[in-house]
C-alpha cells in the first residue's frame, strides 16, 4: 500500500541523483552545462520580460475594481462593432 512516505521519496530522489550527478562534474564540465542552460533559456527570459507589463495589467485587473471599471469604460469609448465585442465577451445582447 503507497503511504504519503513512500510516495514523496521519489521526488527527493530524482533531486538527490540531479544534485550528485552535478557535485560530481568538474569545473569544465558544469561550466559548459551552464552555458547550454543559458542558451536554452535566453527565449524564455525574453518571453518573460515581454508579457510581464501584459501579466501585471491582467493582476491589477483582477484584483483593483477602478482598474477594471476604467477597462470598461474604455472599451465603451472604443465604439467597437458589435461582432468584435462579441468575441472579447462583451458583446451579450439581451433578446
Amino acid at each position: 500500500m503507497n503511504t504519503p512516505e513512500s510516495l514523496n521519496d521519489k521526488p527527493k530522489n530524482f533531486i538527490n541523483l540531479i544534485s550528485s550527478n552535478w557535485e560530481s562534474l568538474d569545473e569544465a564540465q558544469k561550466l559548459v552545462l551552464i552555458k547550454i542552460w543559458k542558451v536554452l533559456t535566453y527565449k524564455w527570459q525574453l518571453q518573460i520580460l515581454f508579457n510581464l507589463p501584459f501579466l501585471i495589467w491582467w493582476l491589477m485587473d483582477i484584483s483593483i475594481v477602478k482598474v477594471h471599471e476604467f477597462d470598461l469604460r474604455l472599451l465603451s469609448y472604443l465604439n467597437l462593432p458589435n461582432w468584435a465585442l462579441s468575441l472579447i465577451g462583451f458583446g451579450q445582447s439581451s433578446s
